[in-house]
């Protein structure tokens, strides 16, 4: 269907949308932060995070702050890539809607 053309399937579940939105405009955010800014579980929030790795979309490493570990999250060039294109897919679905007549 040409309506759909442009979406990505990894970016269409609202958590893995918001994740790669969020890490588009911060860089870099850590697990716990996730968690807190979207209210989800830690299984939740792993499986969504698990699939955009599977993706290649987010990258992680793993630090250590004051002996806790901490594993940080960042977007890779694929997967910015990968959202700029399903932003503008979906941007041109709102626009074709427009205004009703």
């Amino acid at each position: 269907m040409k309506a759909l053309q442009g979406f990505d399937a990894a970016l269409e579940h609202r958590v893995r949308l918001a994740i790669s939105v969020l890490l588009a405009r911060h860089g870099e955010i850590s697990f716990s932060r996730f968690k807190e800014q979207l209210e989800l579980t830690d299984g939740n929030l792993g499986a969504q995070l698990r699939r955009l790795e599977d993706e290649e979309y987010v990258a992680l490493r793993r630090d250590f702050v004051e002996r806790k570990p901490v594993t940080w999250y960042k977007l890779t060039a694929k997967g910015r890539k990968a959202l700029d294109k399903h932003l503008q897919a979906l941007q041109g679905m709102i626009s074709a809607a427009g205004p009703g007549d």
